[in-house]
């Protein structure tokens, strides 16, 4: 199979491209509709009363969800092809996202958000899109696989400030039915684009950061064959730490800024200015694994989060404007960068039709480690009263993540085949 600019002999460069537009346009819009609860989260403390840790529920039962779905979603694009995942998915997000104007108690909030919500958000998500955009962009996987995780730092940096504006311009339930009308309009467009992006067959990897003797399995590996290399384990333990490093903060930050006395919105624009920094940090480090190798890549990552979470430990007074900007600036740089390098990596180690699988069961170390770490915040600040800790947490987790990445270095050896 000759492989010519980077994408797979089969497809014209055009029509990869133009897979490319649209599973970012759908990760985005999934991802946007995820990442509103931490606004959500301050809106429904002020109504019900609810503590740090139970509001926090919702979004720690979603991260487990998440993680524990992925698998499922995985087998179901290895035989069914990402259009019919999209049609699943915006079913199930606009229905929940119109119930969720009408909950009145948390374990509504936890079905509704933390079950349905997800699974539609997993159906628009980053293992529905990895196969086929792998199989498309061969030398240039990183540099693909990194604009559309990029999707996430526009969704975040959009979400925040424009739902916080909506919420408190017509409402949390009006909003709730205000992004139920914008993902029902949106999944026509969406699976036209995927309309003949059915199940094929993989190609090799390629590129000056993969190892020949990785290129030379592109038999495809199963599942089973995975779990038996310490790989396997090792990329779990990355996505298990990332997920506790990223949601210690992540999801409290909002809460965290207006504790210390910033206002609302402008707390929110902070932050979401931030964010938005994520869409150049992570298709830098995603194009940049591609040259420089996955674990500098994600080395680098690692660090600028580990900085923003440092800057958050100094914050005491809604005065520090200067030490918030800085916070929402190299945490939002890099929140997801690590993404493009984890996700390429395991495409690098264990390439094959069932990489949507195996996706899939690694995934499930960053929903637990999102989990623990969203509810773990909230937890220690119902405890003590401060995100201190968690924020400490946080960058333990961080350096924890390095060192398994680190390890990934050589490539697995195939065993009982």
């Amino acid at each position: 199979m000759s492989i010519t600019s980077g994408t797979t002999a089969h497809a014209a460069p055009g029509r990869s491209w133009l897979l490319l537009v649209g599973a970012f346009a759908a990760f985005t819009i999934s991802a946007a509709v995820m990442h509103a609860y931490p606004v959500y989260l301050v809106a429904l403390i002020g109504d019900f009363a609810w503590s740090r840790a139970e509001t926090s529920i919702p979004y720690s039962v979603s991260q487990l969800v998440g993680g524990a779905s992925s698998p499922f979603v995985g087998l179901l694009v290895d035989r069914l092809g990402p259009r019919r995942l999209l049609w699943l998915g915006g079913g199930l997000l606009v229905s929940s996202l119109v119930a969720s104007a009408y909950v009145g108690a948390l374990w509504q909030v936890v079905i509704l958000y933390g079950i349905v919500m997800t699974m539609g958000a997993n159906c628009l998500g980053l293992v529905v899109f990895v196969p086929i955009l792998s199989r498309h962009f061969v030398r240039r996987r990183g540099m693909a696989i990194s604009i559309v995780q990029s999707a996430n730092g526009i969704a975040r940096g959009i979400s925040a400030p424009l739902i916080q504006l909506l919420i408190s311009g017509i409402g949390w339930r009006a909003t709730y039915l205000a992004q139920a009308v914008f993902m029902a309009a949106s999944i026509v467009p969406l699976t036209a684009v995927f309309r003949r992006a059915e199940p094929a067959a993989p190609s090799p990897p390629a590129g000056p950061s993969v190892p020949a003797n990785v290129a030379a399995s592109a038999a495809g590996w199963t599942l089973a064959e995975a779990a038996r290399t310490p790989h396997f384990w090792l990329l779990f333990a990355v996505y298990l730490f990332t997920g506790l490093g990223s949601f210690f903060v992540s999801l409290h930050q909002l809460a965290f800024a207006v504790d210390i006395g910033f206002d609302k919105i402008y707390a929110a624009g902070v932050l979401g200015m931030g964010a938005f920094l994520a869409v150049p940090g992570i298709v830098v480090t995603g194009t940049l694994s591609d040259y420089i190798g996955r674990e500098v890549s994600a080395l680098l990552a690692y660090g600028f989060s580990i900085f923003g979470a440092l800057c958050a430990l100094f914050i005491t007074s809604p005065d520090q404007h200067f030490l918030l900007w800085l916070h929402a600036c190299f945490f939002g740089l890099t929140w997801g960068a690590r993404g493009p390098a984890i996700t390429a990596k395991t495409a690098d180690l264990f390439p094959g039709s069932r990489l949507g699988t195996i996706l899939g069961v690694i995934t499930i170390g960053s929903g637990l480690g999102a989990a623990l770490g969203s509810w773990g915040a909230g937890a220690i600040f119902d405890l003590s009263g401060s995100y201190r800790l968690a924020f400490i947490l946080s960058i333990g987790s961080y350096l924890g993540g390095c060192i398994a990445f680190w390890a990934l270095r050589r490539p697995p050896v195939r065993r009982g085949r």
